[in-house]
């Protein structure tokens, strides 16, 4: 875990010296000497901040996880989105602009890769999985009566989201394709709500 007390500007620093090194030479190649030459620091503050490689590789996870948080955060304020809103606010925050950028996406690929080994990134895994899955999960349950019928919503557009991502991360034309992948799930949403939804 990165320790407390490091100044918000150098830790921004170090994470995306992080997030530049990983799109450049993958976790494997995202050494602490390269991460503290792109960040102009000294290696010593990178193995003092955050104990190793494994602290700050799991701190641009975070830092992505955080994104997606912050993102939802902003988009659905809970005093003037309706569930509906919500779910597509879900979809558009998860195909933004910066999870379509280079360094987001190859710091994702290299990521699930290495947590079907690592403890601790597979808890990070985890983490986001459960919170896209509860997001969706409290949107539709409030659209479609029948619990089952919500949970099966979720669960799919879940699915949706990070296959239609994953897939448009690896397409030539992954620009196009990230445009039509959120329009395919938006539509997957309008589908569910009008067949299991209340009417």
């Amino acid at each position: 875990m990165p320790k407390v007390g490091i100044e918000p500007i150098r830790r921004r620093q170090l994470i995306d010296a992080t997030l530049q090194c990983i799109e450049s030479h993958g976790f494997q190649g995202a050494t602490i000497i390269r991460i503290s030459q792109l960040a102009g620091l000294s290696s010593g503050i990178i193995s003092h901040y955050f104990g190793g490689k494994q602290g700050f590789i799991e701190a641009a996870v975070r830092h992505l996880l955080e994104q997606l948080r912050q993102g939802l955060l902003s988009a659905t304020d809970e005093q003037t989105a309706n569930p509906h809103q919500r779910l597509n606010h879900i979809v558009a925050v998860n195909f933004s602009g910066f999870q379509q950028s280079s360094p987001a996406i190859r710091t994702w690929l290299c990521f699930w890769v290495r947590a079907l080994h690592e403890p601790g990134l597979a808890r990070l895994q985890a983490v986001n999985s459960r919170r896209l899955l509860s997001n969706l999960l409290y949107s539709y349950r409030q659209l479609i009566p029948n619990r089952q019928h919500a949970m099966n919503a979720a669960r799919m557009t879940a699915a949706m989201i990070d296959g239609f991502w994953l897939r448009s991360t690896l397409s030539p034309a992954s620009e196009t394709d990230f445009r039509e992948a959120e329009q395919l799930c938006r539509h997957f949403i309008e589908q569910q709500i009008q067949q299991y939804g209340e009417v």
